[in-house]
């Protein structure tokens, strides 16, 4: 069965499902969701049952030609976009305009793949438009994105979308040993609530520092010690600190919204996380709504490529504000 590895997206799996079975595919789709809860796992297997030549049950053998090639990555009827730098460029969309007024070489469709369509700007968003608007024969388009607000509606509109959502936290825990066998159940639990239910984003802030930069942030900023003008200061290093790597500017602020909605939910219900509940004595709901909105702010110029090093010097000094 397809998707057979993919866990707790019941219905993206159906919705695909049914669509391979009728033979009845849309010219493009739009998988939309948070991060690291399988959308791209998802897409990659769509692909590779649309291209495999021999498939069974609607599923990839993964042994015959097609299969192999796509594999390798050299698949001549697969196409993958990513952003460049940090966002999809009006070239990139130029490019894949070009190439798929060709007929594909081997496979009676081409599949194209374009990761975090919510980076692109509205020039490369408007070329994109053109060709959903007139899909050449012969192409499939998978859209990869973490939230629809970010798209233009014209380009939401033209794709079938297939939402994704964050998983429990029991399951994605099992992801996350899976992937983290030397683990213990515990830590991945407690990863998994972290990341709100998004276990590829609990992978990728385990591995790249981005949890010792959190827990070091959350004690500077609800220990509350110092001057306005040390706060300031404070503020600023760690500002410095994050700007330098640019991995785990993304991460950090997934998990510092998790800690604001936590926050506020331990504002209203008195209940929470230790550290939710500590905020409680710096910050009313007021404050924390204030904090809630630049976060999402700070998220849209970061899309929009704007200066990283401002990104973090604005993020760091509102959460040193009391």
């Amino acid at each position: 069965m397809p998707f057979a590895e993919i866990l707790g997206q019941v219905k993206a799996q159906t919705l695909l499902r049914r669509a391979l079975a009728s033979g009845r595919l849309a010219h493009a789709y739009l998988f939309a969701g948070p991060d690291g809860v399988g959308k791209t796992t998802t897409a990659l297997d769509l692909a590779a049952v649309l291209l495999c030549r021999q498939p069974v049950a609607d599923e990839a053998c993964g042994s015959c030609p097609g299969c192999i090639k796509f594999r390798s990555g050299n698949h001549p009827d697969f196409m993958r976009i990513r952003p460049d730098g940090a966002a999809i460029k009006i070239e990139q969309i130029r490019t894949l305009k070009k190439a798929l007024t060709f007929a594909p070489l081997e496979s009676s469709r081409r599949v194209v793949l374009l990761d975090d369509v919510q980076t692109m700007r509205r020039e490369a968003g408007n070329s994109l438009l053109k060709i959903l608007e007139e899909p050449p024969p012969g192409n499939l388009l998978l859209l990869i994105g973490n939230a629809t607000g970010a798209l233009l509606g014209t380009i939401v509109s033209r794709c079938q979308v297939i939402p994704f959502s964050p998983l429990p936290t029991e399951l994605a825990a099992t992801i996350i040993v899976r992937h983290r066998p030397e683990m213990d159940r515990t830590a991945a639990l407690s990863l998994a609530t972290l990341a709100d239910g998004c276990p590829g984003q609990a992978l990728t802030m385990e591995t790249g520092g981005v949890l010792e930069l959190y827990y070091a942030l959350l004690d500077a900023v609800l220990a509350g010690d110092g001057s306005p003008a040390e706060r300031v200061e404070q503020a600023l290093a760690f500002a410095t600190r994050l700007s330098d790597s640019k991995e785990r500017l993304e991460p950090l602020l997934t998990l510092v919204k998790i800690f604001l909605k936590n926050c506020m939910a331990a504002a209203v219900s008195a209940i929470g996380p230790p550290e939710a509940l500590r905020a409680r004595e710096r910050w009313n709901l007021q404050q924390l709504s204030a904090k809630m909105a630049t976060i999402s702010l700070l998220e849209q110029a970061l899309a929009r490529n704007c200066n990283r090093a401002l990104i973090c010097e604005v993020l760091l000094l509102d959460l040193f504000d009391s």
